[in-house]
């Protein structure tokens, strides 16, 4: 009799557990996975004039000062210039450009970085990147890379560099020899068009050419943590005048974006969409 009543008793432990499992995995098709990005929305806090001659490519702040790369297969005739590439010191408050060298022509100015007292900068679809003396803009050497050169910057340890794919590629800042790479997701779908970087408490923030969209990128694995929505920020009548330009002030906590020949710089904040 006991040995029954034990057995009856272990057949409704048994029911109870697999309720509970039921009940568990149907709630947890419910709710939104964990490891969803989240989505961001944004408020502009002050916006800065921007030249519009300027095809943003790469953008960074360092100490109080804005450096810019822009892109460019233009000529010099004479005394006039024609959509070149550049590499430009820029004041924030003003968007004059203080200093300034100009690419070769058949060179197309793309993503940027500095490195301690050095500015590192790529080209598009030549596979060499220069490197010059960051106050003086003079040549110290350049690199060469087997890729296209679409976005750079640092994380205090390697360049992060892109291509225009779903790929980062990770490289030693001394020999500029290729250490690592990731492909970057969201959940099982890869993210292509990488363009603009910025390294920013961690994480690799992209725009994703052709898009309206900055994601927020874990660089050990790729993994998108982050989408923020910049629709409505400016509406470009060109449609290759599109957001590209991040750049991040660390000393200040201040986010800035812009886009090519937009005429506006915008600081920003972030918030979670409700």
């Amino acid at each position: 009799m006991r040995k029954l009543h034990l057995a009856a008793l272990i057949v409704i432990v048994l029911v109870f557990i697999a309720s509970v499992a039921s009940i568990v995995a149907f709630n947890s098709q419910l709710s939104p996975k964990s490891n969803s990005p989240i989505l961001y929305t944004y408020h502009v806090v002050k916006t800065y004039p921007h030249d519009t001659r300027a095809f943003t490519e790469g953008l960074v702040f360092n100490g109080d000062v804005l450096y810019e790369s822009t892109g460019g297969y233009g000529a010099i005739i004479g005394s006039s210039i024609s959509d070149i590439s550049s590499l430009r010191r820029v004041d924030l408050e003003s968007g004059n450009v203080t200093k300034e060298i100009l690419l070769t022509e058949n060179y197309f100015g793309e993503g940027l970085t500095v490195v301690n007292d050095s500015l590192i900068q790529l080209t598009w679809q030549n596979g060499i990147g220069f490197i010059y003396k960051k106050e003086s803009f003079a040549l110290e050497g350049n690199f060469s890379y087997n890729t296209e050169g679409w976005g750079l910057t640092y994380n205090g340890k390697n360049l992060i560099m892109s291509d225009g794919t779903s790929n980062l590629y990770f490289l030693d800042p001394v020999t500029f020899q290729k250490t690592g790479q990731v492909s970057v997701h969201d959940g099982n779908s890869s993210v292509i068009n990488i363009n603009e970087l910025e390294y920013i408490n961690g994480d690799v923030y992209a725009n994703i050419w052709l898009t309206q969209k900055i994601a927020i990128i874990h660089p050990q694995t790729g993994t998108v943590k982050g989408w923020i929505d910049l629709t409505g920020l400016y509406q470009p009548n060109d449609e290759n005048s599109v957001l590209n330009g991040i750049a991040y002030d660390s000393q200040t906590n201040k986010l800035f974006v812009t886009g090519k020949n937009w005429p506006n710089l915008y600081q920003i904040t972030i918030t979670p969409k409700t």
